[in-house]
């Protein structure tokens, strides 16, 4: 006589097992996700590109890169190249490396004395002094605004609110590359999946 607890948990791992033929939507709503957020960051890197290497090498306001020229040009390829083949599905694998880099070296010396949160929220338990802080000043903000401006029409589309630029948004972006890293690109709408279909045939 068959175990009931055993029976019900296979049908619902056989129901589980039934959703595997949609397995490849997950990497695709990672790329398109992913691809214009490194398609915008690259191409504000390429139209600013003196500013941007003058930024990757100034020590004092900057990062204090060494060869900043060269620097500054493999982010900005890595992100316009990486959006595009993201986009399209090709050595999704591949081209994670290069942006799982940049996105290290985006948290760790960009955003890094920023703590986790981007936006300033005084509430979060990763609030941290820097953030708390801030909070003061977004008291202001609003006062002044409420006082002198038309507050009801500058937050008709949302609250004011102070940018912390933590690390929050480069981890969760090298996370969701880690992701594809593994899974690659996902199945019938990627260019890898079809180079890989075809190669079998032959």
């Amino acid at each position: 006589m068959s175990n009931p607890t055993v029976s019900f948990v296979s049908r619902l791992q056989d129901i589980l097992d039934n959703t595997k033929c949609a397995d490849g939507l997950a990497p695709l709503l990672l790329r398109l996700y992913l691809a214009p957020v490194f398609l915008q960051a690259g191409w504000n890197k390429y139209i600013g590109f003196e500013n941007t290497v003058e930024w990757f090498g100034n020590k004092e306001w900057g990062l204090g890169l060494p060869f900043p020229e060269l620097l500054a040009a493999m982010a900005t390829g890595t992100e316009l190249i990486g959006g595009v083949l993201l986009l399209i599905g090709f050595a999704v694998r591949w081209i994670s490396i290069p942006l799982m880099i940049t996105m290290l070296v985006a948290a760790f010396a960009v955003h890094w004395e920023n703590g986790w949160l981007a936006i300033s929220d005084g509430g979060s338990w990763l609030a941290n002094d820097r953030v708390m802080e801030a909070q003061e000043r977004l008291a202001a903000a609003k006062s002044l605004l409420q006082e002198h401006g038309h507050y009801d029409w500058l937050t008709g589309r949302g609250s004011v609110v102070i940018l912390n630029n933590g690390i929050e948004f480069a981890i969760t972006y090298f996370v969701m590359l880690f992701s594809l890293f593994f899974t690659g690109a996902g199945r019938f709408v990627s260019v890898d999946y079809w180079i890989r279909r075809c190669c079998k045939q032959d």
